[in-house]
């Protein structure tokens, strides 16, 4: 079976308890990268989640060549931007839904 080597934008409260553990638990998913813009705190993300490698440059995961797909986990309003790197670097991308307002 082929792994999908995840990465994570914006490794939040929502990828702590949620998706975070979901991508380790799921056959066949991995998680190889996260990202957040406080270094300090992507690097203790990744040493609590044993994920192997971390970043604070959201292009740079983007461009990994050990990353396969992105999750997108940041406020809403920056999904789209995120969402057209992701698909100019041809790869799969899936974000955090919103509860209707």
């Amino acid at each position: 079976m082929k792994v999908v080597r995840w990465g994570i934008i914006g490794c939040g409260d929502v990828t702590e308890v949620k998706s975070g553990p979901g991508f380790a638990k799921a056959p066949g998913s991995a998680l190889a990268m996260v990202m957040r813009r406080d270094g300090r705190l992507a690097e203790d993300y990744a040493k609590r989640h044993g994920v192997p490698r971390w970043t604070t440059d959201a292009e740079a995961l983007i461009a990994d060549p050990d990353v396969d797909a992105v999750y997108v986990a940041t406020p809403v309003g920056s999904h789209l931007e995120y969402a057209l790197k992701v698909c100019a670097a041809g790869k799969p991308i899936t974000e955090v839904g919103q509860e209707a307002v």
